[in-house]
Protein backbone atom coordinates (compact mmCIF):
# COMPACT_ATOMS: atom_id res chain seq x y z
CA UNK A 1 0.00 0.00 0.00
CA UNK A 2 2.76 2.64 1.12
CA UNK A 3 4.47 1.87 -2.39
CA UNK A 4 1.54 2.45 -4.10
CA UNK A 5 0.78 5.66 -2.35
CA UNK A 6 4.22 6.57 -3.13
CA UNK A 7 3.63 5.95 -6.64
CA UNK A 8 0.67 7.87 -6.62
CA UNK A 9 2.70 11.15 -5.27
CA UNK A 10 5.22 10.58 -7.96
CA UNK A 11 2.32 10.12 -11.35
CA UNK A 12 3.91 6.76 -11.86
CA UNK A 13 1.58 4.94 -13.62
CA UNK A 14 3.92 2.56 -14.78
CA UNK A 15 4.20 1.06 -11.20
CA UNK A 16 0.64 1.45 -10.89
CA UNK A 17 0.03 -0.67 -13.22
CA UNK A 18 2.34 -3.27 -12.28
CA UNK A 19 1.11 -3.40 -8.91
CA UNK A 20 -2.39 -3.75 -9.83
CA UNK A 21 -4.00 -7.20 -10.02
CA UNK A 22 -3.75 -7.89 -14.11
CA UNK A 23 -7.28 -9.05 -13.18
CA UNK A 24 -8.89 -5.53 -12.55
CA UNK A 25 -6.06 -3.58 -14.29
CA UNK A 26 -7.54 -0.17 -15.37
CA UNK A 27 -5.64 0.02 -18.43
CA UNK A 28 -7.92 2.35 -20.49
CA UNK A 29 -7.98 5.21 -17.81
CA UNK A 30 -3.62 4.83 -17.54
CA UNK A 31 -3.38 8.57 -18.78
CA UNK A 32 -6.10 9.82 -16.76
CA UNK A 33 -4.81 7.96 -13.49
CA UNK A 34 -1.73 9.93 -14.57
CA UNK A 35 -3.00 12.69 -15.25
CA UNK A 36 -5.24 13.14 -11.81
CA UNK A 37 -1.63 12.27 -9.79
CA UNK A 38 0.01 14.89 -11.10
CA UNK A 39 -3.06 17.38 -10.29
CA UNK A 40 -3.24 16.70 -7.19
CA UNK A 41 -0.68 17.80 -4.00
CA UNK A 42 -0.38 14.81 -1.72
CA UNK A 43 -0.07 15.60 1.66
CA UNK A 44 0.13 12.21 3.40
CA UNK A 45 -1.12 8.61 4.18
CA UNK A 46 -2.70 6.81 7.44
CA UNK A 47 -2.54 2.79 7.04
CA UNK A 48 -5.85 2.39 9.88
CA UNK A 49 -5.61 -1.15 9.52
CA UNK A 50 -4.52 -4.36 8.19
CA UNK A 51 -5.77 -7.99 8.24
CA UNK A 52 -4.05 -11.15 6.94
CA UNK A 53 -1.26 -10.42 4.24
CA UNK A 54 1.32 -12.25 5.62
CA UNK A 55 3.77 -14.29 4.55
CA UNK A 56 1.43 -17.43 4.15
CA UNK A 57 -1.55 -15.66 3.00
CA UNK A 58 -2.55 -15.36 -0.12
CA UNK A 59 -5.13 -12.31 0.16
CA UNK A 60 -4.77 -9.35 2.39
CA UNK A 61 -6.62 -6.36 3.24
CA UNK A 62 -5.37 -2.79 4.13
CA UNK A 63 -7.87 -0.37 5.45
CA UNK A 64 -6.45 3.44 4.67
CA UNK A 65 -6.95 7.13 4.68
CA UNK A 66 -5.13 8.80 1.95
CA UNK A 67 -5.56 13.20 1.92
CA UNK A 68 -4.17 15.58 -0.85
CA UNK A 69 -5.11 19.21 -2.31
CA UNK A 70 -7.34 19.04 -5.19
CA UNK A 71 -8.31 22.74 -6.65
CA UNK A 72 -7.24 24.27 -2.92
CA UNK A 73 -9.83 22.07 -1.30
CA UNK A 74 -8.28 19.33 1.12
CA UNK A 75 -9.70 15.84 0.29
CA UNK A 76 -9.15 12.27 1.31
CA UNK A 77 -10.15 8.77 -0.03
CA UNK A 78 -10.99 6.39 2.85
CA UNK A 79 -10.82 2.46 1.65
CA UNK A 80 -10.26 -0.61 2.73
CA UNK A 81 -8.29 -2.50 -0.31
CA UNK A 82 -7.78 -5.89 -1.60
CA UNK A 83 -4.52 -7.14 -2.11
CA UNK A 84 -4.05 -10.93 -3.63
CA UNK A 85 -0.47 -12.58 -4.50
CA UNK A 86 -0.04 -12.42 -8.18
CA UNK A 87 3.17 -14.31 -9.57
CA UNK A 88 4.82 -14.35 -5.44
CA UNK A 89 3.81 -10.15 -5.62
CA UNK A 90 1.20 -8.52 -3.81
CA UNK A 91 -0.72 -6.77 -6.20
CA UNK A 92 -4.16 -4.55 -6.07
CA UNK A 93 -7.30 -6.11 -6.85
CA UNK A 94 -9.93 -3.67 -5.58
CA UNK A 95 -11.57 -1.32 -3.16
CA UNK A 96 -14.29 -0.41 -1.05
CA UNK A 97 -14.96 3.46 -0.51
CA UNK A 98 -15.85 4.06 3.40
Amino acid sequence: MRSRYVAFTLANVDYLMRSHSSKTRPVKDRKNIEKWAKSVTWMGLAILETEAGEASDEIGYVEFKATYLENGKLQQIHEKSLFHRENGKWVYVSGLHK
